[in-house]
């Protein structure tokens, strides 16, 4: 179905929707992906195992021109464990389309709810970017965006501008056996060379949902049970991370606000490289009773 204008991708459109088996494989398969173990993971899965679920309806909400496409924007909310042994039942809408800064602007909705009791376990909003039409290549590398252009963005505000306490911080070297893993088993501009030069880069894109992932596990490992029941995650992809770069993803307590007989904890969070450029920062939040 379509609206009246005759354009596919518009603001209200469902996309689809998927049951998955909540298995003990499935979190064992992440958690490895991931370099991601926790306690918890015994009774309930990460809150981000189906990270990629918008993906599974790309015919239905990508625009008609993928080349030099980019993650920009990903958030988070999460109200309730997914427990391991359950089935879940996603749905997925378009809820927003803006412009800016020459680029289209898409936001996928997709809801993941308990399948037999319907309560809503996750939420998650991706902001994907689209060229208008086939941009030229950047000047001298003959890419869309490569190392050198990457670096040329806008200078942004100070960040963090929390002051309190650090969060707990995890390093990770993200390769290829770590892509394959996360955004396999095919071959994408996320798994493959080949596929990236054909859509406008010059080596393998890291997954920009990798990145929230590796937030989500900072959040988790600070907050525990605060952050799989009320956690809340608005992050900016704000560069390009390439295959065989090594990140930390950092958390700072920026404030704490009273929430009924509990505290939200406010944080500023984000995910660098080694030479200290940026490639995701934002806010994450989570409850403390």
């Amino acid at each position: 179905m379509t609206n009246l204008r005759g354009e596919p991708a518009h603001v209200g459109r469902f996309c689809g929707s998927n049951i998955h088996e909540i298995t003990p494989e499935g979190v064992a398969f992440y958690s490895d992906a991931l370099d991601d173990t926790h306690a918890n993971y015994e009774r309930w899965a990460p809150p981000l195992l189906h990270h990629s679920e918008c993906y599974a309806f790309l015919g239905d909400w990508y625009l008609k021109n993928i080349f030099g496409n980019l993650h920009a924007q990903q958030d988070w909310e999460l109200f309730a464990p997914i427990r391991v042994g359950s089935r879940v039942r996603s749905v997925s809408t378009i809820t927003d389309r803006y412009q800016k800064r020459g680029r289209l602007y898409v936001v996928n909705e997709t809801d993941l709810f308990d399948a037999d009791d319907s309560r809503l376990l996750v939420r998650g909003r991706t902001h994907q970017s689209f060229l208008p039409e086939k941009t030229a290549p950047a000047e001298d590398s003959g890419f869309v965006v490569d190392e050198k252009t990457a670096k040329k963005k806008e200078t942004r505000p100070p960040f963090p501008s929390a002051e309190g306490p650090d969060l707990v911080s995890f390093e990770k070297l993200v390769d290829e056996r770590r892509c394959w893993m996360f955004s396999g088993p095919e071959a994408n501009y996320h798994t493959n060379r080949e596929q990236a030069v054909k859509l406008g880069f010059p080596n393998i894109v890291v997954q920009g949902m990798m990145t929230s992932c590796f937030v989500s596990q900072v959040m988790h490992e600070s907050f525990g049970e605060g952050w799989l029941c009320g956690g809340k995650m608005s992050l900016k992809l704000t560069n390009v991370l390439w295959v065989d770069e090594r990140v930390v993803s950092r958390g700072k307590v920026r404030d704490e606000v009273a929430e009924g007989t509990a505290t939200r904890v406010h944080c500023d969070v984000w995910v660098e490289k080694d030479d200290g450029t940026r490639v995701a920062l934002g806010t994450a939040s989570a409850l403390r009773t």
